[in-house]
């Protein structure tokens, strides 16, 4: 098993144990607002962090068996060993600022319930999310 699925697995088990004593520990606490004494929402949240953890932990291990052993996991690896291109990043792009634009206008639509700038802001935010991925797949005169 490779070094990022044993820290998902940890993180899962860590999150796992904290819900349960989450929830023990809210049952005790006297307060009229929670249903049976117990409170809901921390209760599920960390619940599904755990759950979230594990399948994250499930897709790396199973992930990193077809890939061959990674510097990270090498006990005498040297850090030049890890050297190399770690990806292409865009510099010139100009749609992750759209993309910005268009979670903001989605986001002031869900503050202010405006269903007409939620509508409008989600297809802003499907438009530039498409162009984002898109950027470089489509021939230049037609961007």
């Amino acid at each position: 098993m490779k070094a990022t699925s044993k820290i998902m697995y940890g993180i899962a088990v860590f999150m796992f144990i904290v819900s349960i004593i989450y929830v023990f520990a809210t049952i005790h606490v006297e307060d009229t607002g929670n249903l049976v004494g117990y409170e809901w929402a921390g209760g599920v949240s960390l619940f599904l962090a755990s759950a979230l953890a594990l399948m994250l932990g499930g897709y790396l291990h199973f992930t990193e068996k077809r890939i061959d052993v990674l510097p990270e996991d090498w006990e005498e690896a040297e850090i030049s060993d890890g050297a190399g291109t770690l990806g292409f990043f865009s510099p010139n792009s100009i749609w992750p600022l759209a993309m910005s634009g268009s979670i903001a206008l989605l986001g002031f639509g869900i503050i202010f319930m405006h269903y007409w700038l939620i509508a409008f802001g989600a297809v802003c935010l499907i438009y530039t999310t498409t162009m984002l991925n898109l950027q470089y797949g489509l021939p230049k005169e037609k961007h």
